[in-house]
């Protein structure tokens, strides 16, 4: 007997096919495929899907679940969207390996976490036990208590400070050392995780603002670690250096391509940003993916098809902080910050600077003209919420970052700011369309579970879908489902996953086409300790299932956790680039 049957869908498999009706049937988490009428058995429960699409559970490739899991096991608002399997564990920055001998190695994590991925401090203290030490006893604490699927990598960041203690930041590691930091990445992933994540971005800072401890790793530190991770079975690299945010260096394109073709699995980076305006970045990021191809790797860059939504603030740490030379100004105590920013010759260097080279992608922040202001704690400042700056500033007489700098004064730097894309036009859509087609080039990067009050980039999923049937129409359905689904599934080597197909695993999205898309970005105080983070409803998702369990009707959250911990090895398998 079936445990479930759905009826008459219209099924879209993940391969890129064509779109079909069909009868799926579900039995022991797993999928029973038939045409429409020749499904003989009996099952429990049935439903009827006329109209309705059925596609396989979408693989979010970048996300920083690692905490939010404890206390919110349904990873909201990912599963809400149809992400069934996360992978998590990126960016060099995981909560295992701690020291069972250091406990104020946990501090340190939880205070990094806070500040360079945007998590709440009080959340980390509150929400996490922090009970483990060793990466699989941490792989434990969660086996059996989430409702999505989820893998993670192994930080280097974690791996240095266990074997090097505080010497992690600003030191070198001793030979044996190294070969410790070695046999602790064997024992890692020996327990399941994935491979290894590292960072060198001059943009990634400690909560004592120090930069990170796998920046301050030389070359050959990553190549060992890069030879451990092709030592066993199912595993990957993903790593982010400062020119992810620009352009490469030719040294950072070498880095790459030795990591990749040292290990022999593919590594993942994040995120490729796409803009008519800057024609010479795709074509200069992925260099990096034709050399490494060439020399026995594989470099996927990961991109997202939307555009995401972001608060910004002149009082708390966001984008702004990272371009160059602003945030020495935006560290300081309010009073002082807000005196620094009413100065005219401050405001002149720091528009200088954020229009500079060495800005990066963050010189498209710099037009202050395009922000709308959104909500506003004054009464100076009522009823400006939604009002462009420009407009603002035309009326007062005052060029755009001033008039933005007193609006932010008014309400001691509490004000939000939304920053409106420059990269909106046509002409950066039909670069992305044709940039997707590419063999290493991937969709995903939405960073969910970190920068919570900032950015909201897990609805990616739904909007992007809705995008593709409604909006700009720029891919077909079958194809848009692939590159959610099957494309990162078979990345990272996912067994069974990523296809409507006999015998996969039952992770299963069922939605209304004429419907799909994603709700506005709204706060809410949900986490530990009623910190603050952005969330988004989705539209149009009718059931979400992981491993043949509902854990969404029509967007409410039933309750079930059937999702697994993911183990490379047992539930991934080698993705050879050899």
């Amino acid at each position: 007997m079936l445990d479930h049957l759905i009826k008459g869908a219209t099924v879209v498999d993940g391969t890129g096919a064509p779109a079909r009706v069909a009868d799926v049937g579900i039995r022991d988490g797993r999928i029973v495929l038939a045409q429409p009428g020749t499904v003989q058995e009996e099952a429990r429960t049935t439903e009827d899907a006329t109209g309705l699409v059925l596609t396989p559970g979408f693989v979010d490739p970048h996300t920083h679940y690692d905490a939010q899991l404890f206390w919110d096991p349904f990873a909201t608002p990912s599963m809400n969207h149809g992400v069934t399997t996360v992978a998590g564990g990126n960016c060099g920055f995981t909560l295992a390996p701690l020291h069972p001998d250091r406990p104020e190695d946990a501090d340190y994590t939880r205070r990094m976490m806070s500040k360079v991925e945007g998590m709440a401090l009080k959340a980390l203290e509150e929400g996490v036990d922090w009970s483990w030490s060793s990466f699989g006893e941490y792989l434990d604490a969660l086996e059996g208590r989430i409702a999505v699927n989820a893998g993670f990598m192994v930080g280097h960041c974690a791996l240095r400070r266990y074997v090097m203690g505080a010497d992690a930041v600003g030191g070198q590691p001793t030979e044996e050392q190294m070969a410790r930091m070695v046999a602790l990445l064997h024992d890692a992933m020996d327990a399941g995780a994935w491979g290894l994540s590292t960072t060198q971005s001059s943009t990634h800072s400690d909560g004592d603002g120090a930069p990170v401890a796998s920046r301050h790793a030389a070359p050959a530190e990553l190549i060992a670690l890069s030879k451990a991770v092709g030592e066993h079975e199912g595993t990957q690299l993903e790593a982010i250096l400062a020119g992810c945010l620009d352009q490469f260096s030719d040294d950072e394109i070498d880095l790459f391509v030795e990591m990749t073709a040292a290990a022999g699995r593919p590594l993942n980076w994040n995120v490729l940003t796409i803009d008519a305006t800057v024609p010479e970045r795709v074509p200069r990021q992925l260099v990096a993916s034709e050399r490494a191809r060439k020399s026995g790797g594989r470099i996927v860059a990961l991109t997202m098809p939307i555009l995401t939504p972001m608060n910004m603030s002149l009082g708390t740490f966001c984008a702004l902080n990272l371009i160059p030379g602003w945030g020495e100004i935006l560290g300081l105590p309010v009073p002082e910050r807000i005196a620094r920013l009413r100065d005219p010759a401050t405001r002149a260097e720091m528009l200088r600077r954020a229009d500079s080279k060495e800005a990066g992608v963050f010189r498209r922040l710099a037009d202050f003209g395009r922000y709308v202001i959104g909500d506003t704690y004054s009464e100076e400042n009522r009823g400006l919420t939604g009002q462009v700056v420009r407009d603002i500033a035309a009326q007062r007489g005052q060029d755009p970052f001033q008039c933005l700098v007193e609006i932010c004064a008014n309400d001691e730097l509490r004000t939000v700011l939304w920053p409106m894309p420059t990269d909106n036009d046509p002409a950066s859509w039909a670069l992305r369309r044709e940039t997707w087609e590419h063999e290493d080039v991937m969709l995903g990067g939405s960073d969910a579970g970190a920068h919570l009050d900032r950015m909201c980039g897990a609805p990616y999923t739904t909007r992007f879908l809705g995008d593709c049937l409604r909006g700009r129409k720029l891919l077909p359905l079958e194809q848009a489902v692939k590159m959610l689904t099957d494309d990162p599934a078979r990345l990272f080597g996912l067994r069974e996953r990523g296809r409507i197909a006999e015998g996969f695993h039952a992770d299963l999205v069922l939605f209304d086409p004429e419907r799909i898309d994603a709700g506005p970005a709204t706060l809410v105080h949900d986490l530990p300790g009623d910190s603050p983070r952005l969330d988004s409803r989705a539209i149009g998702i009718v059931s979400v299932r992981v491993n043949g369990v509902e854990t969404l009707r029509d967007d409410e959250v039933t309750g079930a956790i059937p999702g697994r911990v993911l183990r490379s090895g047992r539930d991934t398998r080698t993705v050879s680039t050899r």
